[in-house]
């Protein structure tokens, strides 16, 4: 009977589908196929780059890889594993070398990374949100950022809120810059100059009600409006004032 439920577990193991990542990092055989997860996420990116998150189907990768669709579908399961691989991909190059050990610098650094990086692939402000952690490049740049802030007297809870806060307001920073970016080039407003001028009708009726003084005078009086590098720096530092004074770091 032992030897017979060891049988059958053996066979009950021998089909659960290893991971993505475990496919990914497995040694390749002494016969590389044509096809690889490697091949496959660098079409993915160069395909979204190109034309947008929404181009990269499973179809149009399978064209664009010179095999049928059914042969993609062998590898990734459908869009989700595109997505992981993509984000994984793309995030590989985001590191601070381990002689930085000041927490905000390694925050800061990472945060400016993820920012040029989301410029560069637009596309990466369409990917799921749960993927941003859940692949081996975004777990490694986690892990670094919560060892920066490791040993500093924070209990677990408090270490992982302060990393949270940093990647929300990079992501929701960057996000917008990118949707205001794609809203002008849809338009063909190619300056803020000309955003304003074609928002001047609208603006002009909600300043003149004298209900918004304030925004009046930021409207008048800021130098900074077509320079999106310089406020997300000085947010990203408002944030981790914040975070300083908050947990006393």
């Amino acid at each position: 009977m032992a030897a017979q439920k060891e049988a059958g577990d053996s066979r009950e193991a021998s089909l659960v589908e290893p991971s993505l990542w475990e496919r990914l990092e497995r040694p390749a055989p002494a016969r590389r196929t044509s096809l690889t997860l490697d091949r496959i996420a660098e079409a993915a990116v160069e395909l979204a780059d190109e034309e947008g998150g929404d181009a990269v189907t499973m179809r149009r990768l399978a064209a664009r890889l010179g095999v049928a669709p059914m042969a993609a579908y062998r590898h990734v399961s459908g869009k989700e594993d595109l997505w992981a691989l993509m984000f994984d991909r793309v995030s590989a190059g985001l590191t601070v070398p381990d002689d930085v050990t000041d927490w905000r610098e390694v925050l800061r650094s990472f945060a400016l990374q993820t920012r040029e990086l989301m410029h560069r692939h637009p596309w990466l402000s369409q990917a799921p949100l749960p993927l941003i952690t859940l692949t081996p490049a975004r777990m490694a740049v986690a892990e670094r950022q919560l060892r920066a802030l490791d040993g500093r007297g924070l209990d677990a809870d408090a270490m992982m809120a302060a990393f949270r806060t940093v990647s929300a307001f990079v992501h929701g920073a960057t996000q917008t810059e990118i949707a205001l970016s794609r809203y002008k080039a849809d338009h063909g407003w190619a300056s803020g100059d000309e955003t304003r001028q074609a928002l001047a009708p609208q603006m002009n009726y909600l300043m003149e009600s004298g209900r918004y003084p304030t925004y009046r005078t930021y409207a008048l009086s800021a130098t900074r409006k077509d320079d999106p590098a310089w406020e997300f720096a000085f947010g990203l530092d408002c944030v981790l004032d914040g975070i300083a004074r908050r947990l006393g770091i």
